[in-house]
Order: C-alpha cells, then sequence, then structure tokens
C-alpha cells in the first residue's frame, strides 16, 4: 500500500545556529514518516544545504527547506534569495559533491527571486514496525522424561491408539491413603 504524499515546508534564517536544530526537525519528521533509515542522509544533506546558503548567501539569509516523500521518493530542497546558480565545483567532499554522493539524483534551477537546490533518494515504502516484542523463545526443561516408545502406524481401517498424557515434572508426592484405608483409621 502506497501512503500518502508528505510534504513539511518551513521558512528560516540559515543561520549556523539553526542547523542543529532543523536536522532535529527533519529527523523528526522522518521518524513520523516510519523512514528511520534516511534520517541520516537527509539530515546531512540538509545540513551541507543550509550551510552552503549561510556561506554563499549571507549569514541569517532567508530560505526555505522542503521535504516531500511521494512514496517511492524522498525529495529535500532548500530555495534562497542568491542569484548565483550553485555548481559542482569538484569532488572535494563537501558542497554540492557531498549532495551528489548522498543521493540518487539533485539539481538547481533559477526562480524569479533567486534558486533552489533539491536531491532525491529513492526509498522503498515504510514498513510498521511491530507495536509489541517478539515473545521470547521457550528455554528446554533441565530434568526431561523418559521417551516413550514410538507406535507404528495404524494399517487402514484399524483405529489408532492415543498415547498415554504426557506429565509434566514436577516435586514427587507421597501417595495418600486410599479411601478404605482412611475409614480404618
Amino acid at each position: 500500500m502506497t501512503p500518502p504524499h508528505r510534504h513539511y515546508t518551513v521558512e528560516l534564517p540559515a543561520s549556523a545556529e539553526r542547523v542543529p536544530q532543523i536536522r532535529r526537525i527533519v529527523a523528526a519528521h522522518l521518524r513520523y514518516w516510519h523512514l528511520e533509515l534516511e534520517i541520516p542522509p537527509m539530515c546531512e544533506g540538509v545540513a551541507e544545504l543550509l550551510t552552503n546558503v549561510h556561506r554563499h548567501v549571507g549569514p541569517d539569509a532567508p530560505c526555505v527547506l522542503e521535504l516531500r516523500w511521494s512514496g517511492s521518493h524522498l525529495t529535500a530542497s532548500v530555495a534562497d534569495e542568491g542569484p548565483r546558480l550553485a555548481r559542482l565545483e569538484g569532488a572535494a567532499g563537501g558542497g554540492l559533491a557531498r549532495i551528489a554522493a548522498l543521493s540518487d539524483s539533485w539539481g538547481t534551477c533559477g526562480t524569479p527571486t533567486g534558486k533552489v537546490i533539491w536531491f532525491t533518494r529513492r526509498v522503498e515504502a515504510a514498513r510498521a514496525a511491530p507495536v509489541d516484542p517478539p515473545v521470547p523463545l521457550r528455554s528446554v526443561p533441565d530434568v526431561v522424561g523418559p521417551a516413550t516408545a514410538a507406535q507404528p502406524p495404524a494399517a487402514e481401517g484399524e483405529p489408532t491408539a492415543d498415547p498415554a498424557p504426557a506429565t509434566a515434572p514436577g516435586p514427587a508426592v507421597a501417595p495418600g491413603p486410599s479411601p478404605s484405608e482412611a475409614s480404618l483409621v
């Protein structure tokens, strides 16, 4: 069953102090959408995009973070008012090179007021985790009673004999007097 499309948008200043808070918000949304495995790469990618806005557009520059999950693709985008389009300048390990490494696809496009940078990851539909913990396996008892002889299979038409019911091991109980002996005392 494909989940309904999920969407989250927040407008914020791209300050260095806000990045950890936004990471926690993104993680909370992904947990709510049952996408726990996507938390580390998505949070890292969003933090990279917000840091780039802070570095290249300006401290406290306004931007809009958007998360979308279609049931098969999870997309994060950051729109800002910076006039310059971002470029992949090399595989130095940061910026768009890091976004490319974390995603299945990414891109950037100009808008009337600035630009949008986005990245997408393919994800499987979330499966609901069991609410109750699994029932622990029962252990083998330390004391095992004598094995019963196996009965040969009954011939067709013959009635089968039910084996005697097994008794659970427990404390030995001394037999009491029979009813006839109790009346003699």
